[in-house]
Parts: C-alpha cells; structure tokens; sequence
C-alpha cells in the first residue's frame, strides 16, 4: 500500500460506498471504443487497473468474458467483488500486476492512470501486455462549460492539496514511450442521471481528497453542495439531475 497516494489509499477505504453510488457509469460509446480502438471481443484477455468498485468492469464484461480487476484498496476490491462476482479481483497496483509476461490482450485504465503514471508503471503494463496489445485511458471528466458544475469545482479545489488530478496533465509525462505507438483520443457526452444527493453530494464525497478529510470538513462540504444544489437556478427544485460529463478515452498500441 505504500506505493498509493495517501489521499487514494485513506480516501478511497473510508468511502467505497459512495464512490459507487455517487460516480458516473460509462456512455456506451465507451464499448464502440473499446471494440474499435482496443479490438476487444469475447475472447480477448482483459485487465482493469486500478478497477476501484467496478464501475468500467461492468463495461469491459459487455463485451469480455475474460476481465481481470487489479486493485490495491482493500475496500474497492470488496465492493467490486459483491458486484461484479464472476470477475477475477487481485490485489495489486500498477508497480507490481500480479500477472505472467505478455499474457493480456488488452489493459484499460479507468479514471485511474493519474495515479500511478510513471515510467515504472507504464513498463509493467507494457510487461504484461503481449505484442500488438492495446492500452486503454479513459476518464469521465466535468463539463465546467455548465456554470453550476464550474461552481462544484471551485468549491472542492481548495482541499486538492498534491493529489494528482486528470485536469493537471502530469499523467502525460511518461508517454509516449518505446513500448507503446502515440496515444489517440477519441470524446464522447456522458451524463450522470440522478437525485442531487447521489450525483452530486455522494459523488464529490467520493473524490479521494475529500474523502480523506475529517468528518467535520466532510459536514461542512457535504452541506455547502447541499446549498448549492438547493439554490442555484439551474438546478433548484429538480428531484433529479443530470450531470455533465465528457468521457475522455485514449489509446495506444503495444510495440
């Protein structure tokens, strides 16, 4: 565990509950991608690192009936397997895949490779990807063109501290790399259907840097995204919203 960053490895065991309800799925464009940019299909051998609760391995077994979970947190990987219980959950994180050499068709990253992007990580992924294998990167990302979800941003950012974020860009520093061809990026609209309580107060209840704060910080914020929801023109008064995202995915060959 000492591989994970502290708001990952405190914020994510305190809070796998609401990270599962308060998280957006994936568009089911996300299974053209994967068909398309990744060449998945019913036999291939699939790995979702950093697999959290299973919200992309629901996806990935759409189309796979051969997904493997990789996950370091104890309390995601139980959720996960609760959820998801045909799927094969290990321990493990992107320094260590607890798979043989050149023994996966495909491994996907899903709202997690900023984590753990490192020269490191991404010579074990490539080392466990067979030639002419496929990696995947694929975020659900805000839409903060929508000035209420803007709002949501500049009310949890203070608390950020150095936890990598998507929005930061150092995820990009490893690549390229020798063992893999140039990222393609494909976009696609996503939305997060639901009450106000589960898309938008579990769901930045979940974000790890506030999950990882005392109980009385997580009062405090929970009920300022209460206030918010409560409040603000575009959203008052609705029993269920629909939040905005952009899926951001990427692709990349293995040489």
């Amino acid at each position: 565990m000492t591989d994970i960053h502290q708001s990952a490895r405190t914020g994510y065991q305190k809070n796998a509950d609401k990270y599962q309800s308060g998280r957006p799925d994936y568009a089911a464009a996300s299974l053209d991608w994967m068909r398309d940019a990744l060449a998945i299909g019913q036999s291939s051998k699939v790995v979702d690192l950093g697999a959290g609760t299973g919200k992309f391995t629901k996806r990935i077994c759409e189309l796979s009936d051969h997904v493997i979970a990789v996950e370091p947190v104890a309390a995601m990987r139980k959720t996960l397997h609760a959820n998801l219980p045909q799927v094969e959950t290990l321990e493990g994180n992107a320094l260590a895949i607890p798979l043989p050499d050149q023994s996966v068709d495909a491994l996907i990253c899903a709202q997690s490779f900023h984590w753990f992007a490192s020269d490191m990580a991404v010579n074990e992924m490539a080392r466990v990807l067979r030639p002419g294998g496929k990696l995947g990167l694929i975020w659900n990302v805000r839409d903060e063109t929508v000035d209420w979800v803007a709002a949501i941003t500049k009310l949890i950012t203070p608390f950020e501290g150095d936890a990598p974020r998507y929005y930061k860009g150092d995820w990009k520093k490893p690549l390229p790399s020798a063992h893999f061809s140039p990222l393609k990026k494909q976009s696609f609209a996503q939305s997060h259907d639901g009450t106000a309580e589960d898309v938008i107060v579990n769901r930045f209840l979940s974000v790890s840097f506030i999950a990882a704060q005392d109980e009385q910080v997580q009062a405090d914020i929970a009920e300022k995204l209460r206030d918010l929801a409560a409040n603000h023109p575009a959203i008052k008064g609705k029993e269920h919203v629909s939040f905005p995202y952009v899926t951001e995915a990427y692709s990349a060959t293995r040489l």
